[in-house]
């Protein structure tokens, strides 16, 4: 999700520094941040500086990341806080689970826009910065200073990436909600069966997705600035994630012209790949080749549908699904689910036993993936799910909890005071900005 900020904490529209952005400092003369916080992780982005204006989940979910990975994040909060604090239930200790879902391992700083000072010090600190990520509405930074060409002015090298809803043309006035993506990229199409309404995805995929594009354009980033030295700005939008995300649904309409409608938990080129009914129960079975189908009927004793000719290839079988279905379904009647997952997997075909969330995470467990970490130190320490990625030889960390609202100001201002300040800083360069200064951006 893009965000504005909301009424309590509107920003003046003839906010701006008074003072111009900085040169940026070299790794030599920038403070280690690796202690800012009292992280000890050695993760492969140690030492990177991330300044995240970020807010709801799109931006944090991509800062999270980062910062498992050993970045230093520090988290520049409105006066109010992140939305997603006051987003409940459900909660722990009276927090929201999901603020604390997405913003382990940062410091937090609160800052107000429209006050000089702290602008100052959002400049300062995104001056200093190896990346900054935000996802305000487009064009919402430029009044501060804050955008890409007033940063890049004091800080050439900086990677700055900018998350919006349906990007920075025509759909810059849009709000960028995962919701709304979702319904206007065709996604909730697609979602349900073909009688019922149209159906959300029950998490905000789309913010997610955003999330991951923007994480790996920034590491890209970091890679062509090792070679040349240059930054450079990375704009990734959800409406585009979407469109990319939907794969094969949208690729079929561009190649084909046909519109794919809502399957219900079917699949609309292979077949079985739904969950089908056993004696006590559903189970899912997604059957991709002509060989799986064909151990599949003789595990379930119906070796006999593998040599029909409705059924022997996997386009017969998309084809003849609704005939297929009933018989795959009687011989499933004869075992509990259960008893059929241990059956199939046996057999080397692919199946699921259909879960809640907690028995989900149970059966990650069960099968070794050790899903959930305990983040903190000592007593301040809450449960999180681990990060996905498994480094050989710099494992992510998860050092800090989530951050109350501005509890880091005192070491983030510390360490800015560390730090050498350019005595000749150059002329702001971005028109935006200087219109902003002078009261014209509206």
């Amino acid at each position: 999700m893009t965000t504005e900020t909301s009424p309590r904490t509107a920003w003046p529209q003839d906010a701006g520094s008074e003072s111009a952005p900085e040169q940026s400092l070299t790794s030599e003369e920038r403070p280690s941040t690796s202690d800012m916080f009292g992280r000890t992780g050695t993760g492969p982005l140690s030492g990177l500086l991330i300044a995240d204006f970020g807010r709801v989940l799109a931006g944090p979910y991509c800062t999270m990341l980062l910062a498992d990975m050993g970045a230093t994040v520090v988290k520049i909060e409105s006066p109010d806080g992140d939305e997603t604090r006051t987003w409940k239930p459900p909660v722990r200790d009276g927090q929201s689970t999901y603020y604390l879902s997405i913003n382990r391992n940062k410091g937090s700083i609160s800052l107000d826009l429209q006050d000089a000072e702290d602008r100052d010090i959002a400049q300062d600190i995104a001056r200093r910065a190896d990346v900054v990520v935000e996802n305000f509405k487009p064009y919402g930074l430029d009044r501060f200073g804050l955008d890409y060409d007033s940063v890049a002015a004091g800080n050439p090298k900086v990677i700055y990436a900018s998350i919006t809803g349906f990007g920075t043309a025509g759909g810059a006035s849009l709000p960028g909600y995962d919701l709304l993506v979702q319904a206007s990229s065709g996604l909730m199409s697609l979602t349900g069966a073909p009688d019922t309404p149209a159906f959300r995805s029950g998490v905000a995929v789309f913010d997610v997705i955003t999330g991951l594009h923007a994480a790996i354009g920034i590491l890209a980033a970091l890679q062509e600035r090792q070679r040349s030295g240059r930054g450079q700005r990375i704009e990734v939008n959800l409406m585009s994630s979407a469109l990319s995300g939907m794969v094969n649904q949208t690729a079929g309409y561009l190649l084909s012209g046909s519109v794919p409608t809502r399957l219900g938990n079917e699949h609309p080129s292979i077949y079985p790949y739904e969950p089908l009914s056993t004696g006590d129960g559903d189970i899912v079975i997604a059957i991709g080749n002509d060989p799986q189908f064909r151990r599949l009927c003789l595990a379930l004793d119906v070796a006999v549908l593998s040599d029909d000719a409705r059924f022997s290839t996997a386009h017969q079988r998309s084809l003849n699904r609704e005939e297929l279905r009933p018989l795959l379904q009687e011989a499933l009647g004869s075992r509990s689910s259960s008893e059929w997952f241990e059956v199939l997997t046996e057999a080397r075909i692919p199946c699921a036993p259909i879960n809640d969330v907690g028995q989900g995470l149970e059966f990650a467990e069960r099968i070794g993936l050790n899903p959930v970490v305990d983040v903190g130190v000592g007593t301040e320490t809450l449960p999180g799910i681990r990060n996905p990625i498994t480094f050989s030889e710099t494992p992510v960390s998860y050092d800090l909890i989530p951050p109350d609202h501005d509890a880091h100001r005192e070491p983030i201002l510390e360490w800015l005071r560390s730090a050498p300040r350019n005595p000749n800083p150059p002329s702001p360069v971005s028109p935006k900005f200087k219109q902003a200064q002078q009261g014209k951006v509206q």
